[in-house]
């Protein structure tokens, strides 16, 4: 995955990185309030050696305080010296649980030690910061004293006492917070890129393709209203997705100027994904064009196209075929100007046989040589296998994906129950895609960088020179 890659994925899951870090941000807060402030409380002590007035002299008593400090650091942080501390003050404390507060470090090529004591209390911080000081002083003096009692060469001065702190030292409430950013943001991120990979629904043109073996030739974008009202008016209507239907009907135009498709199956692998949304208004786009299009409800068990257009759904197709009513008198003009819809009419016992009928067969070559175009809105794919039935009677298939809906596996498993029955895809269309974002797609009209496969953009060439001749 490289830097574009990991872009586009936080662009896309910028919700679940956002929200990890604000978790993040909010733990922090919360253990910075529930952390028991501490104060501290710090002191300086200075170690001196007795040194004669020569050069060699001086620099060897130098030399000897600077290895003194190096062990008095130790000791000040020993138990013993934690003890007389203790009974001094009379704290009500074991010498451990002082050692845990108290930090002596020397810095380097001098003879200065820095002690600094933390506490609940900053009273309490200053006392034992001092006494301690005062302690050691005294301790000092016990271990470098000769048994004869003459003055020792070493000796330990405190040079800076302990003051009460202004402010508490932990916890660090903007230091916690930047942590809590950092890791929330590398864990979002972390998330974002697991669950990228981890996801198999279908999001990009090149898996689509990749998956039904052709090229992507529209791409609609997600339109709230198109819930309530699936027909898209052509005549008045400007918007995206009526100008992304215009352009799915010029490319499927273009798909085989030589022997152009006229009787389209446009199914899809499972429900949900705007398959008859994605019907109704191809069959729309087509009648704008002044093309004369005949819409046909082929899902005989979830019938929807009489609801979506206003139409009397109790005679259709299954009554056509089973010699209940004539074809004539079941197709219905709509109040859009070129469209004619046969419905699904009643449902009946079997549909699949109904439509692996010769009566169907016969009823689809019958409305091919009365119409320009006839769309036939089927069931998915996996659901039952009459979409396969009326794909093999077609002259091709359109297979929708909706993005982030469609899982890879079931898409692959629509394509092969095309192929076993030797249905031609003629092409595959992104459904309810974002409009905003690096995720949302836009597809142009030949000549330009196009969404369908080389072969076909040499088609739509050749077409544009014999028309222009």
């Amino acid at each position: 995955m490289n830097l574009q890659d990991l872009t586009k994925v936080i662009r896309v899951r910028w919700i679940t990185v956002c929200v990890i870090t604000l978790v993040s941000v909010l733990g922090a807060v919360v253990i910075t309030l529930l952390t028991t402030p501490l104060y501290e409380a710090s002191t300086r002590l200075y170690v001196s050696t007795s040194a004669g007035s020569s050069a060699n002299e001086l620099y060897q008593g130098n030399r000897l305080s600077q290895e003194r400090v190096l062990s008095y650091t130790e000791l000040l942080m020993g138990e013993t010296i934690a003890q007389r501390t203790i009974d001094k003050l009379g704290l009500d404390m074991t010498a451990q649980d002082l050692l845990t507060n108290i930090k002596a470090t020397a810095k380097p090529d001098t003879v200065l030690i820095d002690v600094k004591v933390q506490d609940e209390s900053p009273v309490r911080a200053r006392d034992i910061a001092n006494a301690l000081s005062d302690e050691f002083v005294v301790m000092a003096r016990e271990l470098e004293t000769p048994e004869s009692g003459a003055r020792p060469d070493t000796r330990v001065i405190v040079e800076q006492r302990a003051a009460i702190p202004d402010g508490p030292v932990v916890p660090k409430p903007g230091r916690n917070i930047a942590i809590g950013v950092a890791i929330g943001l590398l864990l979002g991120i972390g998330v974002a890129v697991l669950r990228d990979v981890l996801d198999n629904t279908v999001k990009t043109r090149e898996t689509l393709e990749e998956i039904t073996g052709a090229g992507v030739i529209g791409s609609i974008p997600l339109d709230k209203e198109r819930r309530k009202h699936a027909a898209i008016s052509f005549e008045t209507d400007n918007s995206g997705i009526a100008e992304a239907f215009r352009k799915l009907r010029t490319n499927l135009q273009f798909l085989a100027v030589d022997n152009p498709p006229r009787v389209i199956v446009i199914t899809s692998s499972t429900p949900a994904e705007g398959k008859s949304t994605t019907s109704i208004n191809v069959a729309l786009a087509l009648a704008e064009a002044e093309h004369n299009v005949v819409l046909i409800d082929g899902d005989m068990r979830r019938p929807s196209l009489h609801k979506y257009l206003d139409l009397v759904g109790s005679v259709g197709f299954s009554t056509v075929l089973s010699g209940a009513a004539s074809l004539d008198e079941s197709l219905q003009k709509t109040i859009f100007p070129g469209l004619t819809v046969l419905t699904a009419g009643t449902v009946p016992p079997n549909p699949s046989e109904l439509l692996g009928s010769q009566a169907a067969k016969n009823m689809l070559a019958e409305l091919r040589e009365q119409f320009d175009y006839v769309i036939v809105d089927s069931s998915p794919l996996l659901a039952v296998t009459d979409a396969a039935i009326l794909a093999a009677n077609s002259d091709g298939v359109l297979v929708i994906s909706r993005f982030g809906q469609t899982k890879r596996d079931q898409l692959a498993h629509a394509v092969g129950n095309l192929e076993d029955v030797g249905a031609s895809v003629l092409g595959a269309v992104f459904t309810m895609l974002p409009t905003r974002g690096s995720t949302s797609y836009s597809y142009s009209y030949y000549g330009e960088d196009s969404d369908l496969r080389p072969s076909q953009k040499s088609s739509a060439k050749d077409a544009a020179k014999s028309s222009g001749s």
